[in-house]
Parts: C-alpha cells; sequence; structure tokens
C-alpha cells in the first residue's frame, strides 16, 4: 500500500465503480474509493483489491483529504437526486479549482446546471459519458468528457490511460466540449445503440418467422456478416447469443421472456428529438418497440383475435438473406445520419463545437456500439467537416443505393408476412422523405391555415412572405 496521497478519488461502487477503480490502479494510478456503504469498500480494499494502491475511505472528509490537489473526484453514482446529494456534501470540503467529476448516466440538462452552478462556486465540473459495461470499464471504455475546459488538462492523462485502445494505440477518448455536451453525446450513443439492437431484433425474426431458419443457421449468417460491412460488436454478440445452449441441451434464446427493459436514456434521446425539432424517427420507433414488448399478456391475448399472415415464403433464400443484410445496413446509416443530425443542432442551440469525426472515433472501441462502419463516418467529416447528413456523403450515398432494392424488398416481405419492422421501415420512409423535393406539406399547411388561421408561404413569393386564404367563402 502506498501512503502517499492518491491521484484520483471514486465515488460509488456498483459494478462500474469497482472496476474503473482496478482500471485506475492497473494504470499506476492510486485511487481513494467511498461508498456509502462499508460493506462495499471493505470488500474491495480487503479482496478484490488486496495488495492494490487503492485507498477506502468510509468519511468522506477522510475520502477528499486523501486526494492529491487538485483534488479529482469521479461519482459512479445513480442520476439525479444522488448525484446533486453527492456534490452537496462534497463541496464543503473541497478547495477552490477542485474538480468534481459525473461518470453516470446523468441527463445533459442536469450536466448544463451543474456545470454552471460549480464553476460559479469556484470548482471544476465534467459530465463524462462511460460506454462500455462492466467489462468495458474494467479493461478500457470509451469515455466522453464535457464540462470545464480547464479541467481537461487535469484529468486528460488519466482518462485516456484507462480508456479503450484502438490502432496505433490511439485512445477512445477526447474532449468533447462545453457543459453538458459529453453526457449528450453518451445520450445520443445508447440512442443509436437502440437503433441498433432494434434493427438486429428485427432481421433476426424475418430469418425466423418467414425463412424459418433455425438458431444454429442464424448463427452462422451473423457470423459472418460480422466479416463484412456489418462488422460490429452488436453483431458478433447476437452470432455468440444464437448458438448458445441452455443447461439442458435447448437454444437458450428460446427460453427468454420476450419484454424488453430499458434505462430511459434511448427516451432521453427522441425527447431531445422532440425538442430540438429533428427528425429521430428510426430510434424513436426502437423505443417504442421496448414499450409495445412489455405489454406480453396483452399481446398474447391480441393474437388468439387476429390471426398471422396466411402467406408462405416461396422465394430465393440466398437472395432473401442478402437482402435483409442490405436492409439492416441501409437503416443502420440512417440511424446514423439522424444521430449525427440530431448532435449538429444541439450544437448549435448550446453553442458547442462539437468534433464529429472525433465523436466516431471514440465510439470505435470500448463501446457498445463499436464497428468498422464508424472509420466511414470518420471519413465523411474529414471530407467535409460541414456535411450536413451522411445520407450526402459520397461513401454512403453509394451505400445506400445499393442497398435500396434490397431494402425495399425486405420491407415489402416483412408486412406482407406480418413481421413488424418498425425500424427498417421508418428509416425507408425517411429516406424517401429526405431525398424528395416535394412532400404533401403544402396540404398540410393549407389545412392549418383553414382552421386556425396559420398562414402559408407560396412558391411564387419570397420566403418569410405569409399568407392567408377565407376558405370558406369561396
Amino acid at each position: 500500500m502506498n501512503n502517499n496521497q492518491s491521484d484520483i478519488g471514486l465515488i460509488g461502487l456498483g459494478v462500474m465503480g469497482v472496476n474503473l477503480a482496478l482500471n485506475l490502479e492497473s494504470h499506476g494510478y492510486q485511487v481513494s474509493v467511498h461508498n456509502r456503504s462499508r460493506k462495499e469498500i471493505d470488500d474491495l480494499t480487503n479482496i478484490r483489491a488486496k495488495e492494490k494502491n487503492i485507498v477506502g475511505c468510509a468519511d468522506i472528509a477522510d475520502f477528499i483529504n486523501s486526494i492529491k490537489k487538485p483534488r479529482k473526484v469521479m461519482m459512479m453514482v445513480k442520476a439525479g437526486k444522488v448525484v446533486d446529494n453527492y456534490i452537496d456534501k462534497l463541496i464543503p470540503h473541497l478547495d477552490k479549482g477542485d474538480i468534481i467529476i459525473d461518470g453516470g448516466n446523468s441527463h445533459y440538462s442536469d450536466s448544463i446546471r451543474r456545470s454552471k452552478s460549480l464553476e460559479e462556486k469556484g470548482f471544476y465540473f465534467i459530465g463524462a459519458g462511460v460506454s462500455g459495461g462492466g467489462e468495458g470499464a474494467l479493461k478500457g471504455p470509451s469515455i466522453m468528457p464535457g464540462g470545464s475546459t480547464s479541467a481537461w488538462p487535469e484529468v486528460k492523462d488519466i482518462f485516456q490511460s484507462i480508456s479503450a485502445k484502438v490502432e496505433n494505440n490511439e485512445p477512445c477518448c477526447d474532449w468533447i466540449g462545453g457543459d453538458g455536451s459529453g453526457h449528450f453525446v453518451k445520450m445520443v450513443h445508447n440512442g443509436i445503440e437502440y437503433g441498433d439492437m432494434q434493427l438486429i431484433c428485427e432481421a433476426y425474426q424475418i430469418m425466423k418467422d418467414v425463412l424459418e431458419m433455425t438458431n444454429d443457421e442464424m448463427h452462422q449468417v451473423f457470423k459472418q456478416w460480422n466479416k463484412g460491412d456489418l462488422s460490429s460488436y452488436l453483431i458478433e454478440i447476437t452470432a455468440d447469443i444464437l448458438a448458445f445452449k441452455d443447461k439442458d441441451g435447448s437454444p437458450l434464446i428460446d427460453n427468454i421472456l420476450d419484454t424488453a427493459e430499458q434505462k430511459g436514456t434511448g427516451k432521453w434521446t427522441a425527447e431531445a428529438a422532440l425538442e430540438l425539432g429533428t427528425p429521430l424517427t428510426l430510434i424513436g420507433e426502437a423505443v417504442f418497440s421496448r414499450f409495445l414488448s412489455t405489454i406480453k399478456q396483452e399481446r398474447v391475448e391480441a393474437s388468439k383475435l387476429f390471426s398471422n399472415s396466411s402467406a408462405r415464403f416461396k422465394g430465393n433464400k440466398t437472395q432473401t438473406l442478402n437482402d435483409i443484410h442490405d436492409a439492416l445496413y441501409a437503416s443502420k446509416i440512417v440511424s446514423y445520419a439522424q444521430g449525427y443530425t440530431l448532435l449538429s443542432e444541439a450544437a448549435k442551440q448550446y453553442n458547442w463545437k462539437l468534433n464529429y469525426g472525433a465523436i466516431a472515433m471514440m465510439w470505435r472501441g470500448g463501446c457498445i456500439i463499436r464497428s468498422a462502419f464508424l472509420n466511414k463516418i470518420k471519413a465523411a467529416y474529414d471530407n467535409n467537416p460541414d456535411t450536413k447528413n451522411l445520407l450526402l456523403d459520397p461513401f454512403f450515398n453509394d451505400k445506400i443505393k445499393a442497398c435500396q432494392e434490397g431494402w425495399r424488398r425486405i420491407a415489402s416481405l416483412a408486412l406482407i408476412n406480418g413481421v413488424p419492422v418498425p425500424a427498417m421501415t421508418s428509416s425507408l420512409c425517411y429516406f424517401d422523405g429526405y431525398r424528395s423535393a416535394k412532400l404533401p406539406a403544402n396540404l398540410l399547411q393549407a389545412q392549418r391555415d383553414y382552421f386556425g388561421t396559420h398562414s402559408y408561404e407560396r412558391i411564387d413569393k419570397p420566403r418569410g412572405d405569409y399568407f392567408h386564404t377565407e376558405w370558406i367563402n369561396q
């Protein structure tokens, strides 16, 4: 045990907190830890971290005094009031210039508020999104820090040393921007994660219910897909899941109840899109699909009232699998395009200077959505930092064109067979809407003017000139 002061303090010894503490220590940092209950402190220091440079402190004052100045205190606690309560407990023991870091899944608006409040008191605040789950926390997560810019040089080496590494030992961690930007980027990451998972589930259901493939057959397909354009952590684990057998030798996946839970970050992403007026249709549908899955008994009752489609698959199985691949890939492009559009709108709203290519690089390792796909997003923003939408980038434009016919065939096949594919179809509708020079919003605006005198613009007049018609009198 080193009796010198610790390099960083960590509060909250759940799975993420414990693993981050061990990760920090393994990279040469002495860590002071604190937890609400003493048992978790003792379990870590006496068992998992025995003989390691991790100092347990049950008293908050002792905890603070054990850390080098400027003190760096990272909280891995439940989002919301718990974070605010700990900040209130810490402040009386801190000195001006000390840094409070929130590494939990906090809402970005809370991080904006906390950043402003703490800076006014002379402290620094960092809201750091941490992705990768327990394994990532231990072996190297993706870290997305934002907040008080002056605090970044103090934590940069620590964060980048413990983060995941990709080619050339490049860390999956860099400074995002001001106040709540780190947690906003993490929130969008989680929203994209919702979308990716839903798309994979829809591909799985088409294979299972329309093509009537076995789990072992689907395992082979996903395993093969993981070697190509769709290579990603989520595709990889899907292949593993489909091959996994229960204790009795049956596929475990078939014994898992079809009700999905969530922690709320996907919903936050959809809410942010509504607030900023940005179409985020695919992620929204992914959230709604989880809601729909929870009403299991109601769905069972409805299934008895409405018969399944009588259509039987008579097509070319190999071609259809290729089409599913293309539908999944094209929809994935749309999901990221929508997510990045949301980041762009938030940057305008909150005056954040985001590096979109660098954000893609932070997601290449350690996090749940890591994939080969992200290198192409980096390249898109390298080629044109002002890219308005990834669909306009030459690489993604060509990919969408190549996938479009298969995408449409799969959407049609699923709908004809009564298989719900809300993420694939909403992404296709977004694509068709985005590529339409003219939409029926002229009729919608006329309706608004008719019943609400909301006025409208004309195609033969300058933008910004508004007109109203007395529709009833004509």
